[in-house]
């Protein structure tokens, strides 16, 4: 059973996101054309409500995902006094492929975007 601790712990290690996030201020979601490329915001959603930002925070600090190479949907910025503190971006448009990445500490991480994190992230996108 002590064997067993360490693999369950590792698999559920926290990686630090949650806390920046939640001392934001705001953050800015910007979503791309949808075809894996970053090369064209179609538009962007600014949180502020301190609920929307702690959700998010919640999402992102999910269980470790694959280090996927599949492109990404969108970025988000979390930002406190108008200065970045840390870029994330994600992939939602492929089932198979759905995670937040960032690289926090000179780590870069890779966690789930769960079908909750989804419909949060399509519902600030208002067009």
């Amino acid at each position: 059973m002590l064997l067993l601790l360490p693999v369950l712990f590792s698999c559920t290690n926290p990686t630090g996101i949650k806390e920046i996030i939640t001392g934001a201020d705001s953050v800015a979601i910007n979503y791309f054309k949808g075809d894996g490329t970053a090369d064209t915001v179609v538009n962007m959603a600014m949180l502020k409500d301190k609920s929307q930002i702690n959700k998010l925070a919640g999402y992102v600090e999910a269980a470790k995902a694959e280090q996927y190479k599949c492109g990404y949907d969108g970025s988000i910025h979390i930002f406190k006094r108008d200065v970045v503190l840390q870029d994330i971006n994600f992939s939602f448009n492929d089932v198979q492929c759905m995670h937040f990445s960032f690289l926090l500490k000179n780590q870069l991480y890779s966690t789930k975007l769960s079908a909750e994190a989804l419909q949060f992230i399509k519902s600030v996108n208002k067009k």
